[in-house]
């Protein structure tokens, strides 16, 4: 609380009284009621009977973990292995996912950061940016076009013979993957940039003097400086991805279920919220969990996270 107060004074200062009150009163609204009060309500719902509308309020609508134990067991009172393992198929692709933008965004984040100067970096930021002026669910579509039976990387592909009929991308979730990875490329190129930038280059320049390579240098040097970029981008893209709905509609195959299409399924298909509710609260505390594990591994605070 005493941060909070010593931060509005420093912005009172800065910017005035009327402007720190309407930030303020911006962000509790935006925190109390976008945020909290629907969480809330999410979890309060997650502990109820699925009722009709004239027993809500009644003495049958009462606390229970039903919901949660479903989720276990199903419906015939064994291990639910259906709903577990599609849940664990998404965390794994999540991290899939946020391993992979981490491999693509490092490099293009110290390009930007210590290499590319002038045109070129700028050129590089609008490139960037602009495609992702265009709505995530084109994007989406578009990528199952590509990725098409008769999209271009099965068009070339068969072109120049390296295949002789078209790839199901769909069917092996590469177009999936594809989608996602690109989806949260800025989530996780801009924090590692703005770690990176901080690095001095007389540091780097050092090291290769000392006759360290390349690798050995961004081992030493470079990534220590970007873990906290490295973990603010990971996060981010981890979570996204795990909570990910349209892209796995649209570009998931046949067999491949994500589970917030459970969730989904639950809310508008079988019209049981208190179900869903219940999901959706396994998934946020299963995402939590596994990312605050993850920065106790990696010894990364919470802190340099939110730097």
């Amino acid at each position: 609380m005493l941060a909070l107060r010593t931060m509005f004074d420093a912005f009172r200062n800065k910017h005035g009284l009327g402007v720190a009150c309407f930030i303020g009163f911006a962000v509790f609204f935006w925190a109390l009621f976008l945020i909290a009060l629907p969480q809330i309500a999410m979890l309060d719902y997650s502990f109820r009977f699925n009722l009709p509308r004239a027993d809500i309020g009644g003495p049958s609508d009462v606390y229970t973990l039903e919901n949660y134990a479903y989720f276990f067991r199903g419906n015939d009172g064994g291990f639910n292995a259906l709903d577990v393992g599609i849940l664990f198929k998404t965390l794994v692709a999540a991290v899939f996912v946020t391993i992979i933008d981490i491999m693509i965004c490092y490099p293009i984040a110290y390009i930007l950061a210590h290499s590319a100067t002038g045109v070129a970096a700028r050129l590089m930021v609008i490139g960037l940016i602009v495609p992702f002026w265009v709505n995530e669910i084109l994007r989406a579509f578009a990528f199952r076009i590509l990725f098409g039976a008769t999209g271009m990387i099965n068009g070339i592909g068969m072109e120049i013979g390296l295949w002789d009929t078209p790839i199901d991308f769909i069917r092996a979730d590469i177009a999936l993957y594809s989608g996602l990875t690109y989806a949260y490329i800025l989530l996780m190129v801009f924090p590692i940039f703005n770690a990176v930038e901080a690095l001095d280059r007389n540091q780097i320049e050092a090291a290769r003097d000392m006759g360290a390579s390349w690798w050995r240098v961004h081992w030493r040097v470079v990534l220590p400086i970007a873990k906290p970029g490295i973990a603010s981008g990971a996060t981010m893209v981890f979570m996204l991805t795990a909570g990910a709905l349209a892209a796995p509609q649209i570009l998931g195959g046949p067999s491949n279920l994500w589970f917030t299409q459970l969730i989904y399924q639950w809310f508008n298909e079988s019209a049981n919220w208190q179900r869903g509710s219940a999901y959706a609260v396994i998934l946020l505390l299963v995402c939590i969990g596994f990312v605050t594990m993850m920065m106790r591994v990696f010894k990364v605070s919470i802190g340099e996270i939110g730097r």
